[in-house]
């Protein structure tokens, strides 16, 4: 019988605290889109890391924020959800010295459940080591952690530490995918986030908030090993769109060379993207719309 471990790890906390960035450095690749606005994480996200101990899969999930719109009471969702049925959660916080309505939202969900969490750091290159320990004096009142962790996702400081102590959490169990799968996201859904982050990289204010990427077309040409991608930008104004395509389609090309080319490295293989660009008024406040695009739990 074998002894390798396995299990989930629901990764928690509010909007830009770097997530994602965390999820990316464990697993080891790209699979979770990164910048530097808030709300870049809609869906929840499975990252596979892979050891010779067992198989450690991470949810990373949305920021939790107030809702607004229907996606965001779509994304405030996932986030409460993630928590439960989990083997472990990180919940991963900024070092500031006080709790925060999202953060104390996240460790009354935790203690509901009764799932051992880890309080993790994050950003610990930014700040004075000794600054610290007011961080961890003032959650420290709000909840008996598992353990503290503090770690830079940014510069992997910490990063073989918490992955030891995540795998501490897991049972015994056999492995939930392959071993060469990092994540369970279709290869065009993380092509189609690619471009939704370029957007979010380009654009500035409200704009790329409200957009949404769908991909009409993905598939390998039979002569060659190109891939044939065909996208289509939803935005909310007409005066939107004027934005994302740029005066004589410069912002479309940069947005859509940007992309094309992390995509080609994701695929590994040549890859010929065509963009277009549509107006869906106010298709947030939509929960048929939000659903259409894929927004949706399972």
């Amino acid at each position: 019988m074998s002894d390798k471990k396995c299990g989930v790890i629901s990764v928690v906390g509010r909007p830009n605290v770097g997530k994602s960035t965390l999820t990316n450095a464990l697993v080891g690749e790209k699979i979770a889109i990164v910048s530097p606005k808030p709300q870049t994480t809609r869906n929840r996200i499975t990252g596979v890391v892979n050891r010779p101990e067992g198989q450690l899969v991470l949810l990373d999930t949305p920021g939790l924020h107030k809702a607004r719109s229907r996606l965001d009471e779509y994304m405030t969702q996932v986030v409460r959800h993630s928590v439960a049925d989990v083997d472990g959660v990180f919940l991963l916080v900024e070092p500031v010295p006080k709790i925060g309505e999202p953060e104390a939202e996240l460790i009354a969900r935790i203690k509901s459940l009764g799932a051992p969490a880890v309080l993790v750091i994050n950003k610990v290159d930014t700040v004075k080591k000794e600054d610290l320990l007011a961080v961890m004096a003032a959650y420290g009142a709000a909840h008996a952690w598992h353990a503290v962790m503090p770690i830079s996702a940014k510069t992997k400081e910490g990063l073989e530490e918490l992955t030891a102590l995540a795998m501490e959490l897991l049972p015994v169990g056999p492995a939930l995918f392959p071993d060469d799968v990092t994540t369970d996201q279709p290869e065009r859904q993380v092509c189609a986030e690619i471009l939704r982050e370029k957007l979010l990289l380009c654009l500035d204010k409200e704009v790329p908030h409200g957009t949404a990427v769908e991909l009409t077309r993905f598939a390998q040409r039979d002569r060659d090993d190109v891939i044939e991608c065909e996208a289509t930008i939803y935005c909310e104004k007409e005066s939107h769109k004027g934005i994302i395509i740029g005066k004589k389609g410069a912002m479309l090309k940069k947005i859509s060379t940007l992309a094309r080319e992390d995509m080609e490295r994701f695929m590994g293989a040549k890859v010929f993207l065509e963009t277009w660009v549509k107006v869906k008024e106010n298709w947030r406040a939509s929960l048929t719309q939000v659903q259409n695009f894929g927004y949706r739990e399972e």
